[in-house]
């Protein structure tokens, strides 16, 4: 669900344009190093660093996947067509959860928003957000979830596109020839899928160039060391205030949802579970994010979520059972090639930059 600035710039030119090609979640800090990661390990954790690594990787990878299933069951299958006030669900429980993950485990230091500009920075990059997360969940009404991550790892075209637009960054030939194949990859899965549906689809490159906005924009408006915020302290003030803007557009567009979800809870009390499990997921997709940066590396996070599209798209269509053809996973695994294209191309740009 849900991303923000990355600390790594320190080191990088602007690694916030390198969006990695999953959901949109939270960059995070620098990697500790291998001896600190270790000490802190064996002091909170009964396992092995390998082992824990291991299953904070399996948890992220479950999360992320359960997420966008959960949602699609819910929005498509179960009958709940609220994607609006779904979303608003899950900013409310990225806000508590948040909340006790700072004050109460105390995970990282809590931050203050130290002025009204930094606040209204923090604001634009809300309503960027619920943009794009809002159409990625009203895609998964009228695609399959296949096609949604196929979509979905398009990403790094459109953040080329708005980088050089906004704020005239120029890459290496090098990495404009490995979006080719990033598009080529989706024109042959989108022409050959057999549940296609325009205004889906529409949407679903809408949520995939919002997050690719968030991440220009994000590189632009917090970048003095006095603005710059941990993710979790970012997520924490980001929820709650795209709670507050979806709370109008709910009302508006989808009636009054509460009372027609209460309605519908006494008939059916499972709701309430899906429900609850639905915005819990969606705030662990961002604390394993998180955590398996904070183990790993920043970079192993881009790798994996480039085959968490896949996997996504593998498990759904054994569950779901929604068609698919030869040639529009010819398309999938093309953008996928792509992708990893794309990422090696950045980093060997970088490496000859500096």
């Amino acid at each position: 669900m849900v991303e923000a600035q990355k600390w790594t710039t320190r080191r990088m030119s602007n690694p916030r344009l390198d969006t990695p090609a999953t959901d949109l979640v939270l960059d995070v800090p620098v990697t500790l190093p291998g001896g600190v990661r270790n000490n802190t390990t064996s002091t909170y954790f009964p396992f092995s660093p390998n082992v824990l690594t291991a299953l904070i990787v399996a948890s992220w990878y479950l999360s992320n996947i359960g997420v966008l299933l959960l949602n699609k069951y819910l929005l498509s299958f179960y009958g709940f067509r609220f994607p609006i006030f779904l979303t608003m669900l899950h900013m409310l429980s990225c806000t508590a959860y948040s909340y006790a993950a700072i004050n109460f485990l105390e995970l990282v230091p809590f931050q203050h928003i130290h002025s009204k500009r930094q606040f209204l920075k923090i604001l634009a990059l809300s309503a960027i957000f619920c943009f794009s997360v809002v159409c990625g969940n009203t895609s998964l009404r009228y695609l399959p979830v296949s096609f949604n991550q196929a979509i979905g790892a398009t990403t790094p075209f459109f953040t080329a596109i708005f980088a050089f637009v906004i704020i005239c960054n120029k890459e290496s030939a090098e990495v404009y020839l490995a979006l080719l194949p990033v598009v080529f990859g989706i024109v042959l899965a989108s022409n050959s899928e057999p549940l296609f549906h325009l205004f889906g689809f529409l949407i679903c490159v809408g949520s995939t160039a919002g997050r690719a906005l968030k991440s220009v924009v994000q590189g632009i408006i917090l970048t003095s060391e006095a603005e710059k915020l941990h993710s979790m302290n970012l997520l924490l003030y980001m929820a709650p205030m795209a709670a507050l803007i979806l709370l109008p557009f709910t009302l508006y567009i989808e009636g009054n949802v509460a009372a027609i979800t209460a309605e519908k809870a006494k008939g059916d009390p499972f709701i309430v579970f899906l429900l609850i499990g639905n915005a819990t997921v969606a705030y662990l997709v961002n604390l394993t994010n998180f955590l398996v940066t904070k183990y790993t590396s920043a970079l192993t996070l881009q790798v994996l979520g480039n085959a968490k599209a896949a996997v996504a798209a593998v498990v759904s269509v054994l569950i779901f059972r929604n068609p698919v053809t030869v040639m529009g996973m010819t398309g999938f695994a093309v953008t996928i090639m792509g992708v990893g294209l794309y990422s090696e191309a950045k980093k060997r740009s970088k490496i000859t930059t500096h």
